[in-house]
């Protein structure tokens, strides 16, 4: 170990190596203010975003007269759904290098956010911009936690290497950034649904509560309008089946909790996807229908939407006979200007869920490479598998109770499925595809589950209730 230093968000320990260095840094021993949230925990969290939810929301869309109309709905679903504070847990560690001299300061990093991070450097080096030099490195995954608003991880570094007064390279162990990163936010969804004499949507009401991404970075002014984060309702309150019911109304909470939030591959589809798609199932099973020709019946004047579904469906034998013990869930979903539907073959195995397939159609216009189109939607489903089955942030004592891999599950090799993937041929401009996988996955998987157990799964991760 060569110097301890204090730097604005703590303390770091310089070594020669990263070895020394952690060491180093376990050997310290750091008094901290504990601040407002020392109580804190997952539940009861959960608790105050429940009272919120019964008082009045921000409206972030609204048609007609959705509580007048409630009352005329020959039958009314009601329903909570709920998915947990995530963390993106790239494989390669948080990392950067900087070097700083009397007029030039060089970066070596792997980010998504190379302007904010010149900027920054620049504002902490007292250097102009034009001298600050970012040299982009692979950065081994990042699902959006590498192009941050407050360019954390790049900032901390070169307050390091200023304070140090030389070249140092920063790095963040994994516990570090699942433990004192940025999230994706947890959010409460409360839904009644009022379906009319031939079981379709009369009436929607949707209440839902969880941080707002953007609000207090440099980004609110562009993405909030009137009191309304648009990526924690993108998905819902954009969304055809609710746009497609003549009375309805969505209200939105945004609280401030104190936890540092931050996009995730998908964004607000990382949630809404699973709360609708989860949703359109419970409707057709209330009325009876086969949940794809529900769909069918929603989507009719939805081109693209009705396109991946009946491809999706037609690949993956939707109605021919499967193997004993399993059963198949379907969910079709469009974001960033891509329509994607899937079908997941599910069973039990030892009273846990196992994934076997998913059949995947994808419109994202026009293909220019189809293998990176391949390739992205089984990059997707894999991460939504992850995110299904597996993860979650959870908080007590007002500190983050996972810390690696082995507690913050992702999905492993062994529970991989075969992933078959079929994209509509377009001549429609390009969407997004680097996202578009990730959506419908837990929403299949969890209508899967249903027709195969009967458990209606509410909760991200999934969980069946006695195991």
């Amino acid at each position: 170990v060569i110097k301890v230093l204090q730097v604005p968000t703590g303390v770091a320990v310089v070594a020669e190596h990263y070895w020394a260095a952690k060491q180093g840094r376990d050997a310290l021993k750091a008094e901290w203010d504990l601040g407002p949230n020392a109580n804190m925990s997952s539940e009861s969290l959960m608790q105050s975003f429940r009272k919120l939810a019964l008082t009045p929301g921000t409206k972030a869309a609204e048609a007609g007269d959705a509580a007048g109309s409630m009352a005329k709905a020959t039958q009314v679903i009601k329903a909570e759904y709920s998915v947990p504070y995530l963390a993106h847990a790239p494989m390669e560690p948080l990392n950067c290098t900087v070097r700083i001299g009397a007029d030039k300061c060089e970066i070596w990093t792997g980010t998504q956010f190379q302007t904010l991070d010149q900027m920054v450097a620049s504002k902490i080096t007292g250097l102009k911009p034009e001298q600050v030099q970012i040299h982009t490195q692979f950065l081994g995954g990042g699902f959006g936690r590498r192009a941050n608003p407050t360019s954390d991880f790049v900032s901390e570094a070169v307050e390091v290497a200023k304070a140090a007064a030389a070249p140092v390279k920063t790095v963040w162990s994994r516990e570090d950034d699942v433990r004192g990163g940025y999230f994706r936010s947890a959010f409460l969804h409360q839904a009644q649904v009022g379906l009319d004499a031939q079981g379709l949507p009369l009436a929607w009401q949707h209440v839902l509560v969880g941080q707002s991404i953007m609000a207090g970075t440099s980004f609110e002014a562009s993405f909030v309008k009137n009191g309304i984060d648009n990526t924690s309702v993108e998905g819902l309150a954009d969304g055809p089946y609710l746009k497609g019911t003549p009375n309805h109304r969505v209200d939105l909470h945004s609280p401030m909790t104190g936890i540092t939030v931050l996009w995730m591959r998908s964004v607000g589809h990382t949630h809404t996807a699973f709360v609708v798609e989860s949703l359109i199932d419970e409707m057709a099973d209330a009325v009876g229908k086969d949940p794809v020709e529900y769909r069918r019946i929603l989507l009719k004047d939805h081109p693209r939407h009705l396109g991946v579904l009946n491809l999706a469906v037609e690949k993956a034998g939707w109605g021919k006979p499967v193997p004993n013990g399993h059963a198949l869930g379907v969910a079709v979903h469009e974001s960033f200007g891509s329509y994607v539907a899937q079908v997941a073959e599910v069973s039990l195995e030892a009273e846990r869920i196992r994934v076997h397939r998913v059949v995947c159609a994808v419109d994202c216009g026009i293909a220019v490479n189809p293998q990176s189109i391949v390739a992205q939607m089984e990059s997707g489903i894999t991460f939504g598998l992850g995110m299904a089955l597996h993860s979650r942030i959870s908080f007590k004592d007002g500190r983050v109770v996972q810390s690696n891999y082995h507690d913050f599950q992702v999905l492993r090799l062994n529970e991989m499925p075969r992933v078959e993937v079929h994209i509509v041929a377009s001549t429609d401009k390009p969407g997004g595809i680097g996202e578009t996988g990730v959506p419908p996955t837990a929403p299949a998987v969890a209508n899967a589950m249903f027709a195969l157990t009967g458990q209606r799964l509410r909760e991200l991760p999934l969980q069946l209730a006695g195991v």
